[in-house]
């Protein structure tokens, strides 16, 4: 919230007569929502999905994935964002095979990291990884992709390093 110093160079000083200011800031907090007090960016809308799948001695895992291509998108992944649907992932491209390391910075929901190599075998699964943590979150090897699921997924699904994706990037 403002403090009064504050709202009196915004406000006349007839509307700060004491019996006025909760009148006065409730009408500026609706007019102007982001002068009262800091907002968090919002989160980016959901981008249009793709299917993707997961195989292995776990099943068929198919899931809908947005799927990040550039570098503005790499670098928003799911920051701000607060929940995601069990069904949905988001899929980061890096365009050629490299070694990556992600983190969780400005991100709310805890997820399972799949890390992918170019012929779409997992090289391995960062699970559970933590909430807002500034925390390196390592592929370990060069990867062409990471998929980000909701925490807990991989393992409630069986998913291993060794098991393939199937989507049209590892096709290339």
């Amino acid at each position: 919230m403002l403090p009064v110093r504050v709202l009196s160079t915004i406000l006349p000083k007839s509307l700060l007569a004491p019996f006025r200011v909760p009148a006065c800031l409730a009408a500026l907090a609706l007019a102007a929502p982001g002068v009262l007090h800091a907002q968090e960016p919002a989160p980016a809308a959901q981008s249009a999905t793709e299917p993707l799948a997961v195989v292995g001695k776990g099943g068929r895992h198919a899931f809908n994935v947005e799927v990040m291509r550039d570098d503005a998108g790499r670098a928003r992944g799911l920051m701000y964002r607060r929940s995601m649907a069990p069904d949905h992932g988001m899929l980061f491209d890096f365009e050629r095979p490299l070694p990556v390391n992600m983190w969780m910075k400005n991100t709310y929901i805890p997820l399972d990291m799949v890390f992918i190599r170019s012929d779409g075998s997992i090289a391995r699964i960062a699970p559970d990884t933590e909430p807002l943590s500034t925390r390196i979150v390592s592929s370990g090897e060069p990867v062409l992709a990471v998929l980000e699921l909701n925490a807990g997924t991989a393992a409630k699904l069986g998913m291993r390093a060794g098991d393939r994706v199937e989507h049209p990037m590892f096709r290339r």
